[in-house]
């Protein structure tokens, strides 16, 4: 309860505001809408639970918003539920103490988001309550008393409209007040009996004592053990009298945890006595219309297929114009670069590693924001859900639910937030199935290696007016590869290492609605931000050492008479009188001692020993030592290949997949490479598959190998995913070559 002195503090200091509310209600479109683009991201110091912080200003005043994970209830049975409740109870150090609570509830679907209200108000902290999607109740023909809900809730109740923006000065203006009120005492939904052994158990022990109330509320609610294990950490005694505790609840027909929705429920429906009104049939929405069709077993799965298809085909085939302007940039600033620089170490440094390595992961910016403005879309108008609905059938086959295929399409972006997003799956096996396969699935870091050797190497032929292309197919087919792999490999973990039965499908279906220009942008550029931040830190650093293991150790004694000669024949290309045929020899002739000389450069170069070294072991899979350079350089992060083959090939400031001109120019400068002693050429199709399809399957990202790490507490399952996925991505690439080439020949 916020005292006078409290309350005077407000005006001073700038007071802590908490988002919080079940899934699908627009919770993080009204944090959008609050704090604009002052925002922030990160996790809480140590766990991988999202913690997103933004500012808002009010009657001269600044305020915190703190966005929490969206959940059904405040049981804290797992650690990014138990956070949740530590930043209401004030009990993080990272975070400032809550000043007030905004519960934002779904108008359509009161009865079940009141419960999660409840919870709240047990807090006993200034809350608002935010009464969102108005116009979804209003289309079901709903009927709301929001001044009688808010004298029967005791606190503020804002009708808004979060997508539109509408009621957002009210709600602020709400909130305003209730820091600067006192918060009413309420009754407990729970019975006599049940509060007078929550008073028992606050006195077992120091520990339980010093517990917020709530938590020991909570202690004796929750059977799955998790919460008497953070509190009294194995205490036989207290878990004695806490069984004990159940059992005489038990027999005075209170058994727990029931009790608790039978409490909260029926305070639930007294406090909407009166308050909701309803037609005397459910009418028809025009969410209901389009399920008929989406969610239909043929229609809605050919509808998903063509969204997927659709995406895929746009990231290849839209981004062209922006990559062609972010890639002449790069060149231009090579260019200047070179022009004001001698030839040397520091010219090559910044041309080749910087700019090249770069350049070359930039390049891709425009590919990231079409991937992430498809899903950004679906998620927003609703459709994500209906997607893991159509999938839970095909999921149940592989021993999975549907709410396993969410983390899995959010792996299509990275695999980092997919990983995190398995916490919505309740059964640990299935969890950890769907955790090991989700690496498989094609994340963004992969998209620059696709597109650069599908570019180089795949036909750029199309059919029906341009609907298909072989370049959009193939790009296809490295996605649904991931898939039917992770399809694999989900059967074969849950039939063997992760036995168990399969978990029933319970999923939420929000109403469609218009996504929001605002909110599918601010992911666009949060995706595209952590993409390039990405690339401004960890990729340009490994560039940069791959340059500096590709150039050093220079050896004159033995580039010396091969730089002399190409000196002499580019002096000869200066004397006067040539003719036509002569000069055309010189060139060719300075082209292929300059081809030697970087040749020879690069295998006495300490990436060159490690790429020979490593030589017989992927001269199956079609490469040459080069390309293993790259495999190697690329261990840390995948995206890291595109950036070490332009440093490799010096091709960095010149990498362009969308220009027909220079993809043509990238095509006929990979395929100049050759093989040592040899005229045949490095690349060709079989080999760009085979490259495609290690990278496809391979697990060369050191942050998902990290979150692994995390989420599973074990170093066992990051060092089983890269085993698996490394002995995988070889064995399906060497098919891929061997079958390739003798189809080719």
């Amino acid at each position: 309860m916020a005292t006078i002195a409290e309350t005077k503090d407000f005006a001073i200091r700038q007071a802590t505001i908490a988002l919080v509310g079940n899934p699908n209600t627009g919770k993080s479109t009204l944090f959008g809408a609050l704090a604009g683009i002052r925002q922030r991201v990160g996790n809480y110091p140590g766990v991988t639970v999202e913690k997103k912080l933004g500012q808002m200003n009010h009657a001269g005043r600044k305020f915190q918003l703190i966005d929490l994970p969206g959940t059904y209830s405040l049981a804290p049975r797992s650690l990014d539920e138990m956070v949740a409740v530590d930043v209401l109870l004030g009990r993080r150090g990272d975070v400032s103490p809550v000043d007030a609570v905004i519960c934002i509830v779904d108008a359509s679907n009161l009865e079940r988001n009141l419960y999660l209200v409840s919870q709240v108000l047990a807090m006993g902290l200034p809350t608002v309550i935010a009464l969102n999607m108005m116009d979804v109740a209003r289309t079901r023909g709903l009927a709301i008393d929001v001044d009688r809900l808010s004298r029967q809730l005791g606190v503020t109740v804002v009708p808004i409209e979060a997508h539109r923006r509408r009621g957002l000065d009210d709600l602020k203006q709400a909130v305003l007040a209730a820091l600067d009120q006192p918060v009413a005492g309420r009754p407990s939904p729970f019975p006599e009996q049940f509060e007078s052994e929550v008073d028992a158990l606050a006195a077992l022990s120091s520990t339980t004592a010093a517990a917020p109330r709530y938590l020991t509320e909570r202690l004796l609610l929750d059977t799955t053990g998790y919460l008497a294990h953070e509190l009294t950490h194995g205490d036989q005694r207290a878990a004695g009298q806490i069984a004990a505790a159940r059992q005489r609840l038990a027999d005075a027909g209170l058994p727990v945890p029931a009790v608790e929705a039978m409490a909260r429920y029926g305070w639930v429906a007294q406090t909407l006595a009166g308050v909701v009104s309803r037609p005397s049939q459910r009418p028809v929405t025009l969410s209901d219309r389009i399920d008929r069709v989406l969610t239909h077993r043929v229609w809605g799965t050919l509808f998903f297929a063509l969204v997927m298809l659709a995406m895929f085909q746009s990231v290849f085939v839209w981004a062209g114009p922006a990559m062609d302007w972010i890639d002449g940039l790069m060149g231009a600033a090579g260019e200047m670069i070179g022009a004001w620089l001698p030839e040397g170490p520091l010219r090559s440094l910044l041309i080749d590693g910087v700019i090249g390595g770069f350049g070359s992961v930039l390049v891709f910016l425009p590919q990231i924001f079409i991937l992430f403005f498809f899903i950004s879309v679906l998620e927003d108008c609703g459709y994500m859900a209906r997607a893991a609905f159509l999938m839970d059938k095909l999921m149940s086959r592989v021993g999975l639910s549907g709410k396993s295929f969410i983390p899995l399409l959010s792996s299509f972006a990275c695999a980092v937030p997919g990983v995190m997003a398995t916490r919505v799956i309740e059964n640990r096996r299935d969890r950890l199935t769907t955790i090991l396969v989700a690496p498989l699935m094609s994340c963004s870091a992969r998209l620059p290696v696709y597109t650069v050797l599908i570019a180089a190497f795949i036909p750029d032929r199309a059919w029906l007016a341009g609907v298909l292309s072989l370049q959009g197919l193939t790009l296809t087919a490295m996605y649904l590869l991931g898939i039917v792999v992770a399809v694999g490999m989900a059967i074969l973990l849950k039939r063997s290492l992760l036995k168990g039965p399969t978990p029933p499908f319970v999923m939420e279906l929000p109403s469609y609605k218009l996504p929001s220009p605002g909110t599918v942008l601010h992911r666009m550029a949060d995706r595209g931000w952590a993409f390039v931040r990405r690339a401004g830190t960890l990729i340009v650093a490994v560039s940069i050492v791959v340059w500096a293991l590709l150039y050093f150790p220079r050896s004159e004694a033995v580039t010396q008479p091969l730089a002399d000669r190409l000196a002499a024949t580019k002096a000869e290309m200066n004397l006067p009188d040539l003719t036509t045929e002569q000069l055309t020899h010189l060139r060719a002739e300075a082209a292929a001692l300059d081809r030697e000389f970087s040749g020879i450069q690069q295998r006495q170069s300490y990436l060159g020993r490690m790429g020979r070294f490593i030589e017989p072991v992927v001269r199956p899979l079609g490469w040459d030592w080069r390309i293993g350079c790259a495999v190697i350089a690329s261990f840390p992060a995948r995206e890291v290949v595109v950036a070490t083959l332009g440093v490799i090939y010096n091709l960095g400031s010149e990498l362009d997949v969308a220009a027909d001109a220079d993809r043509t120019q990238l095509a006929a400068a990979l395929q100049q490479a050759k093989w040592d002693d040899s005229e045949r050429p490095v690349y060709n199709v079989p080999v760009a598959l085979s490259i495609m399809v290690f990278f496809a399957l391979c697990a060369q990202c050191a942050a998902t190998l990290a979150v692994i790490r995390r989420e599973t507490n074990s170093w066992f399952w990051p060092t089983f995913t890269f085993v698996y996925m490394t002995s995988l991505a070889y064995l399906a690439a060497l098919v891929t070559y061997q079958v390739g080439i003798r189809l080719a020949s």
